[in-house]
């Protein structure tokens, strides 16, 4: 009994160790050795270990597995594109929109320095200044270039042509209207009265016989009032006034404005453009003190759409992003690059405890088979 007993214990322990060791090499020699092992030119069997020898195969099959299984089309869109998650990044986007945008304490001058265009104002103003400089110019150069009549629009020049007309008979209508008038007939009256003071006494004889001048006066009076009466005063002053407009329209603008400085309308111009602008009290306010509608815009027009737009886009685009990422070339690579030593320790380091289980159990096996030797070897006695 006592021999049965010991051969008991020694096969079953000798069963044991050989079931636990080769179960513990075989885990081993999953990843191990990581090259092979050469003696002279002959390579050793089952060198390298299993997964360093066939690590391509196993990368070729990983790439398929996350490309035809993991992150499919439809994954993407069941995972990432859902309702809950559009709704979710909806309120993040209000919420930030809320608090970051339409926010009272941030104006408008601050979201520029936030941007970097903390000297826009003056940058504005610079070149509001040389538009303004650079437009006067511009005016000055077709002024001196350009004559008036290149100058008309053709509409107004055929107005103003009209108005020559219209002109001569005012002239002589205001002259007709002064020559009759009180103040006119003293004119008349003066006007022969120094005339006739200057031819000495030959002057002074015609006031004798004329006695009061005043008779004459009225003769004058009414031989002016015929003389611009008549039609050929009216055909005389309308060929002087339109050969002198036609003159007048050959000659360049800035012939009549020789006097005007330019320097000093521009200056003035520029300082009114930029009080009537006021870009610092402009932009010292707030989106909202310009918008005030505009958060409810934002989060319940704008964004909603924005979301929906480009929930649909990316569903339409992720097929072909899938196909052009090519993840099933990607695994690969990165699973033919990555060590083999961290992905042994990465592997052991999930399912260590599962791999310490099954040598245990190749010990349990061995120590059984050993027992059930050791009772057929007695057996056979």
């Amino acid at each position: 009994m006592d021999s049965l007993f010991g051969l008991l214990v020694l096969l079953a322990g000798v069963g044991a160790i050989v079931g636990a060791a080769t179960n513990y090499m075989a885990i081993k020699m999953l990843f191990r050795p990581y090259k092979p092992i050469y003696f002279m030119r002959w390579r050793l069997p089952l060198t390298p270990g299993l997964i360093p020898k066939r690590r391509d195969v196993l990368a070729v099959q990983l790439g398929k597995t996350v490309s035809e299984y993991l992150l499919t089309p439809d994954t993407i869109k069941k995972k990432f594109l859902s309702e809950d998650i559009r709704k979710n990044i909806l309120a993040f986007a209000q919420k930030k929109v809320t608090e970051e945008v339409f926010t009272a304490n941030k104006t408008i001058k601050d979201w520029l320095d936030l941007a970097g265009f903390s000297h826009l104002p003056q940058t504005v103003e610079g070149k509001l200044d040389v538009l303004i400089y650079n437009q006067l110019e511009s005016m000055k150069h077709v002024l001196s270039t350009k004559t008036i009549q290149e100058l008309l629009p053709q509409d107004l020049e055929l107005v103003l042509d009209q108005k020559v007309d219209e002109a001569v008979a005012q002239i002589l209508k205001k002259g007709e209207d002064y020559f009759l008038s009180q103040e006119g007939t003293r004119t008349i009256k003066n006007m022969i009265d120094d005339f006739l003071n200057t031819k000495g006494s030959l002057g002074g004889m015609l006031q004798m016989l004329m006695g009061d001048s005043m008779s004459f006066v009225e003769k004058v009076q009414r031989e002016l009032v015929k003389f611009l009466q008549a039609p050929g005063t009216t055909a005389l002053l309308q060929r002087i006034f339109s050969a002198e407009w036609e003159k007048i329209k050959q000659r360049p603008a800035m012939d009549f404005m020789k006097d005007v400085n330019f320097d000093t309308i521009g200056r003035t111009i520029q300082d009114y453009a930029k009080e009537q602008l006021a870009i610092d009290s402009r932009l010292d306010k707030t989106i909202s003190d310009y918008w005030p509608q505009g958060e409810a815009w934002a989060n319940d027009e704008l964004l909603p759409k924005m979301m929906d737009k480009v929930f649909q886009a990316a569903e339409s685009k992720i097929e072909d992003v899938l196909k052009r990422l090519n993840l099933a070339e990607v695994v690969r690579e990165q699973v033919d690059s990555f060590p083999i030593a961290k992905l042994e320790e990465l592997v052991l380091g999930i399912i260590s405890r599962e791999l310490r289980m099954i040598t245990w159990l190749g010990g349990i096996i061995g120590g059984l088979v050993g027992i059930v030797q050791a009772i057929i070897v007695f057996m056979t006695k």
